[in-house]
């Protein structure tokens, strides 16, 4: 075969490595990209988290003086006197809750009765109004939120408020209104810092907009119905994140919506992911520009280094190898080192180690831990009568009856305990559970029907004791447990053989 020669393994390492370097900018790149979009969107999240609570807050300080003011024209009526004092006292609401713009009684024609204004217009009528329209309609005793509308008593967007006003006899007598202010909203949402091109929102759950930041008078009122972020509010999830593009200005952002807890509302938290994403940008060139810039000098001096390197990639090859071969070797030693020959189960050792920590386990968290300790029946007489080397094609097929009934979790094991004596290790396990798998075990030995001239069945059968304990820091010992299964398995051979005898049983006979 032709050799290579030297200027192909140069321009090859070459090129290897200037690849290399930008596969690894390119990754840095989009990890340092990932993180930034993923700290971003926990930003928006905690805003859209502050909004709701603040939405939520406000809107329920309102009710809670309308449910006020309800309480009191019903029950006390609307006399003069009564009057006066609602009137005294929509003022004293308005003046304490700085998101109110007014406060309002209509009667059931619309006709204003009473408002916190200093002067009432008696000649003015809200039965035209969206929400007086509804409280007519509807016999709800909850607070109702309507669209924006411009106030006819300041002329400022306001967010209605409002609750039913119900006659003695239960007829609609009217409505109580309060009218928060949006430019209460526009303060608080001025207040975070959402970059140049960020914006943030308040909308009903049909999608009415109600305030947004950056502000325009045009869109209060509009709908962002069949929009992807209305369709994910709705369809998706009531909390979550997205990429989308705004309908209002085409900007690309991440948002975080989120409902308010009490009221048909919800709030938008989005950050413009072009603005986010410009630092990285800018990063992302500069450092990639000095990548390319080393990626040259690379080559520029490639042909310099490479014998030097092809030196050392062939001796660490020869290492490698050398380490490999003798990492395999000692799996393999290990292995032999903790399995029985005979039977591919666990050896003594093995098993040793693993009751240790198991019962170690067992202790510091107060977990019940179970023991089989199992033995070949007759299995002398079976020697005898077929021959040693039948005597190893029994015990192995004994064996592997009981690996395939043993549980597959972490710490159960069984093990070749010694001669023809088997131990199934059982973690979390009770007395009962122990028995229950002893008994798998000895009905799948049972199963295979493996003729037994020296045995009263006629076939190879076992016997086992089980037993499980609860270890006890400072009393109990592993050894202990050992022996009480040991006492069980004897008290199975004791009571006839092919049987399963539990500690409780055991000590009973």
């Amino acid at each position: 075969m032709k050799r290579l020669p030297v200027t192909f393994w140069t321009t090859l390492f070459v090129t290897l490595v200037c690849v290399a370097l930008v596969a690894l900018d390119f990754e840095r790149s989009w990890v340092a990209r990932t993180v930034l979009l993923e700290h971003t969107e926990r930003n928006a999240t905690n805003l859209a988290r502050a909004m709701s609570g603040h939405a939520d807050d406000t809107l329920r300080a309102a009710d809670n003086s309308l449910a006020d003011l309800e309480e009191r024209i019903e029950v006390d009526g609307t006399g003069p006197r009564q009057l006066e004092r609602l009137h005294r006292l929509m003022v004293l609401h308005v003046r304490m809750l700085p998101q109110l713009n007014g406060m309002f009684f209509y009667d059931e024609t619309g006709r204003w009765i009473a408002n916190s204004r200093p002067r009432l217009d008696s000649d003015a009528n809200n039965a035209d109004r969206e929400y007086f329209r509804h409280h007519r309609e509807n016999k709800d005793t909850g607070a109702h939120i309507g669209k924006p509308v411009t106030s006819r008593s300041t002329g400022r967007w306001v967010i209605p408020l409002s609750r039913r006003i119900d006659k003695p006899d239960g007829s609609f007598g009217g409505v109580v209104l309060a009218t928060i202010d949006i430019e209460y909203f526009r303060r608080f949402y001025a207040s975070f810092d959402i970059g140049r091109d960020g914006a943030v929102g308040l909308l009903s759950d049909d999608g009415t907009l109600l305030v947004r930041r950056p502000f325009r008078s045009e869109a209060v009122g509009s709908s962002i119905a069949r929009t992807p972020l209305y369709d994910a509010y709705t369809q998706v999830a009531r909390t979550g994140t997205g990429i989308f593009r705004s309908t209002q200005d085409g900007q690309v952002r991440l948002n975080s919506y989120r409902p308010l807890a009490n009221y048909p509302l919800f709030v938008t938290a989005a950050l413009s992911k072009d603005e986010v994403l410009a630092h990285w940008w800018h990063d992302t060139l500069m450092r990639t520009a000095g990548v390319l810039l080393l990626a040259g000098l690379v080559a520029l001096f490639g042909q310099r280094l490479v014998r030097l390197m092809r030196q050392r990639l062939q001796a660490e090859t020869e290492l490698r190898a050398a380490r490999d071969a003798l990492a395999s070797v000692n799996v393999t030693l290990e292995k032999l080192a903790l399995q029985d020959g005979l039977t591919g189960l666990a050896n003594r050792r093995q098993f040793d180690v693993s009751l240790g920590n198991e019962f170690s386990r067992a202790t510091r968290h107060g977990a019940p831990l179970g023991l089989a300790m199992i033995d070949v029946d007759n299995f002398k007489a079976y020697n005898d009568h077929y021959g040693h080397s039948a005597g190893d094609d029994c015990l192995r097929a004994v064996a592997r009856a009981i690996r395939q009934q043993t549980p597959k979790r972490a710490g159960d094991l069984a093990a070749r305990y010694g001669g023809e004596e088997l131990a199934v290790l059982l973690p979390n396990t009770d007395a009962a559970g122990a028995e229950a798998v002893a008994e798998r075990m000895r009905a799948a030995v049972q199963d295979l029907k493996l003729p037994h001239a020296g045995s009263p069945l006629g076939i190879v059968t076992i016997s086992g004791g089980v037993a499980s304990m609860v270890p006890r820091r400072g009393v109990d010992h592993a050894a202990t447990l050992v022996e009480r299964a040991d006492g069980a398995l004897y008290a199975a051979k004791g009571a006839g053989r092919n049987r399963i005898c539990r500690q409780d049983d055991a000590a009973a006979t």
